[in-house]
């Protein structure tokens, strides 16, 4: 089964389902907005994905944060506690398949973990 996590309205969430889409890839999606993902969740996505990849501290939610919130994203801990509280802070989309997670949108990646 392939999962693709996400906000709808996110530009790159909408080039990765326009791209399963158009390839013919079928997939389930969950928008982080109506089921924000819980710790386990978060901590399985991490067994795959470095945390300097799926935190993103480039959009305005991390901006937004207070220094204190920030610094909590020191420790892996106290990122996915912050991931939980503030899942735009996830980089999108998040995409589960056959077991691995990647995070993020690059055509070249979708290519090779759907040959």
């Amino acid at each position: 089964m392939t999962i693709v996590y996400g906000i709808p309205n996110c530009d790159t969430v909408k080039k990765a389902r326009a791209w399963l889409a158009g390839n013919g890839v079928d997939y389930e999606f969950s928008d982080f907005k109506k089921t924000p993902p819980d710790a386990a969740l978060i901590e399985s996505w991490l067994r795959d994905i470095p945390l300097a990849t799926l935190l993103n501290k480039r959009g305005t939610t991390w901006r937004k944060l207070s220094t204190a919130e920030q610094a909590e994203a020191n420790s892996p801990e106290g990122a996915v506690r912050l991931m939980t509280a503030h899942p735009s802070i996830i980089k999108r989309p998040v995409l589960c398949h056959n077991g691995r997670c990647y995070a993020g949108f690059q055509t070249t990646e979708y290519e090779q973990v759907f040959r």
